[in-house]
């Protein structure tokens, strides 16, 4: 590594070192927030990839880039029974996600002072890796992706993300602006931010970079400021270059995290009327050549996050909707992990009590683009799955039976046709990783 990269890597450390992130304090917990914990629960990475639910027990898990540990507590109680081991280059921020663990509660953990490239010398191997906010700050993205994909389990996963040049452009700018000032020389700390502070305050509203950036009540966020105005080696990509990166590490694109908030074609007025070429062109278009695309129509992103494995290790399966009736009466349903708490439950009764729509989607949006809510006379039929999994056949019975007791004038209807009313809510329900299925 040349002196000038060796240089940035010191800048980085010694500015994590005097101002580690995450600022989230120490007592906080992410135990009720059940959509930071479905997208770190290696279940719904390993079910979105493979169609099969994975046992986290005696999984170990990597939180590359650990920071003060927030995720890596997240990660621990996403996945229970997982060993978890966090590495990070700065060891203040080392000794702070220590004491956070180790302050609730959770003995299988392990920090090091780490370069991601060192990751080797650990002499480990993961069934998930999580690199979140660290990738592009390394020199060399692809050198931290071959080294975590060195320790990575065959059927491993790692989720990690890059900055999108189009989406954080104005973050850019304004990053270009202060070094242009000499706030970034060195490793910047609380001059540097009184000062990012003083003049973006002093500009008038309308001028470009304030308008774009700049948010007030933030401005007393000291963590905010340097993740954005003055984060050392912070630098943006394209979509080809993600590609790039991927191929250059041999690694195989699993999927965005938020897959459904990447659909190229919800942004236009009649996705099935398009204009001739639209129309003949974006079919054939690659999953590479449709995210580029929306990226540069709509760079509403600014982090691209996405998960990636070995290549050829997914495993063949037949999309839910496309079941036959043979592997339907064979079926067992899951409720994702991150839904099975006695709060939902509750919320879930009290909508049948009063005969109104459950809104499931309130608790895990992430995968949506709208409120995901069901009638309460069938959402009814799931209440079994807060006791573990249950046959699709199980819950055809329960919904034959909640039918014949929640009012004489309601229409009978056949074994078939209940079936069929419960394969509909199941089909919906899966799409958003909700329920699992396995057959």
């Amino acid at each position: 590594m040349d002196h000038q990269n060796l240089e940035l890597i010191e800048n980085i450390r010694q500015q994590f070192d005097n101002t580690p992130f995450p600022r989230i304090p120490l007592e906080q917990s992410p135990k009720d927030n059940s959509e930071l914990l479905y997208l770190h629960n290696l279940v719904t990475a390993y079910y979105f990839r493979n169609r099969k639910i994975i046992n986290t027990e005696g999984k170990v898990i990597l939180d590359a880039g650990c920071g003060t540990g927030y995720k890596s507590l997240v990660l621990a109680l996403a996945n229970p029974g997982a060993k978890i081991v966090g590495i990070d280059l700065s060891e203040e921020s080392v000794k702070l996600a220590e004491q956070r663990l180790q302050y609730h509660g959770v003995a299988n953990a392990e920090f090091y002072a780490l370069k991601i490239e060192e990751l080797p010398t650990l002499g480990l191997e993961f069934d998930y890796i999580n690199a979140d906010e660290v990738l592009y700050l390394l020199p060399d993205a692809i050198a931290g992706l071959q080294a975590m994909k060195s320790v990575l389990a065959s059927d491993g996963i790692i989720r990690t993300n890059l900055h999108s040049s189009h989406g954080r452009a104005g973050v850019f700018r304004a990053q270009a602006a202060f070094k242009a000032m000499g706030l970034m020389n060195g490793s910047p700390g609380e001059l540097e931010i009184e000062i990012v502070r003083e003049t973006m305050e002093a500009l008038q509203d309308e001028v470009g970079l304030k308008a774009f950036t700049w948010n007030s009540d933030r401005a007393q966020d000291e963590g905010w400021i340097m993740a954005n105005y003055l984060l050392v080696g912070d630098k943006g990509c394209t979509i080809p270059e993600v590609f790039a990166m991927l191929r250059g590490a041999d690694l195989e694109f699993i999927s965005m995290v938020a897959w459904r908030r990447w659909e190229l074609m919800d942004l236009f007025k009649e996705p099935d009327d398009l204009p001739p070429f639209l129309a003949m062109s974006l079919p054939e278009a690659s999953v590479e050549e449709r995210l580029h695309l929306f990226d540069l129509l709509h760079p509403l992103h600014r982090l691209f996050d996405f998960w990636c494995g070995n290549p050829h290790q997914a495993q063949a399966f037949v999309p839910v909707a496309e079941w036959t009736e043979a592997q339907w009466q064979e079926a067992r349903v899951h409720l994702h992990p991150q839904l099975m708490t006695s709060e939902i439950r509750e919320d879930l009764m009290n909508c049948i009590d009063s005969q109104t729509p459950f809104e499931i989607s309130r608790y895990i949006i992430v995968p949506t683009l709208a409120p995901v809510a069901i009638e309460s006379g069938i959402a009814a039929c799931l209440l079994p799955l807060w006791d573990g999994p249950q046959s699709v056949v199980s819950i055809v019975e329960q919904w034959l039976q909640i039918r014949s007791q929640i009012g004489v004038n309601l229409e009978s209807i056949s074994d078939e046709t209940a079936f069929e009313e419960v394969k509909e809510l199941l089909i919906r329900l899966e799409v958003f990783l909700y329920v699992l299925l396995e057959s």
